[in-house]
């Protein structure tokens, strides 16, 4: 058979000059090396204008451009953003006007409860699953559910419920909570509960009346913040892989049913890995003609300093 197949004839191929050829990458987006005592913003000046690198730019210039337009920066948060130790930060990005709103799901309340009233939080579901005692520390159930309740009787939205709570309480840790640090600078946090899902539901006084009623009215206060991110706003899924990017698709739909217009706006995930939802829910359905998507893969504990330190110049 090999003596059939004659070789193919390299000698007559067709080349051209490389300068002539369009090229992805050229020394000019390298990066450049950063010196003892430079500034982030210099740091950030020194990436390769490359990928996620030109991408974290784009967001920035975004986020900056949105404030500028009094536009919503919107920020949709996982729980493993406050597990990981990154309250502080968003709270001074709250206080400096880089946090408009804040959606969270429902564990997002109990760590954040559980920060604020001990100082402490996570459990070791694995060493705990075995015994039944997984999830049932008694403040957590019984004081979260308690404001629940409380709010839902007066009309509130489960974050406003929760935030006034610890805001008001005498608890050690109160101003390391982004719920009640919110209420206080009247930011708004809606909460978006799955029944089931938090470890609150599986205590006595879980009222799926007064959570289903506090979440509800939660979804359509985040449908008004999502409207208003249309010629320019951001939302940014942070640490969310299911409920945050459903709730963010529907809620885009809702508003674009209603209104005439909801377009020209950026989003962006941040996550440990690239996620089915988060990248069609967030990152590339809803951003409409006009709009940008963006996704960045990394640790939540540096890629959020990085992005607040960007923002604020620092």
């Amino acid at each position: 058979m090999a003596d059939r197949v004659r070789p193919f004839p390299a000698d007559r191929l067709k080349t051209y000059p490389l300068r002539s050829r369009p090229s992805k990458v050229t020394t000019a987006q390298f990066a450049r090396p950063t010196r003892s005592g430079d500034a982030v913003r210099r740091f950030l000046a020194n990436l390769p204008d490359i990928l996620a690198a030109r991408d974290l730019r784009g967001l920035i210039a975004a986020m900056k451009s949105a404030r500028r337009k009094k536009k919503p920066l919107l920020w949709g948060l996982g729980a493993h953003v406050i597990k990981t130790g990154l309250s502080p930060v968003l709270i001074d990005l709250m206080t400096s006007g880089w946090i408009s709103g804040i959606a969270m799901n429902g564990a997002g309340i109990v760590h954040d409860f559980e920060l604020a009233f001990a100082g402490r939080t996570s459990e070791d579901v694995a060493a705990e699953i075995g015994s039944g005692r997984f999830g049932m520390a008694r403040e957590t159930g019984e004081i979260l559910n308690e404001a629940i309740l409380s709010g839902a009787r007066e009309g509130l939205g489960l974050g406003e419920s929760v935030g006034r709570m610890i805001a008001r309480s005498d608890f050690p840790h109160r101003r390391r909570s982004l719920l009640g640090e919110a209420w206080r600078l009247g930011v708004p946090v809606t909460v978006h509960v799955a029944i089931g899902t938090d470890i609150l539901h599986l205590h006595p006084g879980a009222s799926g009346e007064a959570t289903g009623k506090a979440s509800l009215r939660d979804f359509r206060l985040f449908c008004g913040l999502v409207e208003k991110l249309d010629g320019g706003g951001v939302f940014l899924n942070v640490g969310s892989a299911v409920i945050l990017p459903e709730v963010f698709l529907k809620a885009v739909s809702l508003v674009r049913n209603v209104r005439p217009r909801l377009d020209g706006f950026t989003t962006a995930v941040f996550d440990f890995q690239k996620l089915y939802r988060p990248a069609e829910n967030v990152a590339r359905r809803p951003v409409g003609k006009k709009g940008t998507g963006y996704y960045f893969v990394g640790h939540h504990e540096i890629m959020i300093p990085l992005l607040a330190a960007a923002l604020s110049g620092r």
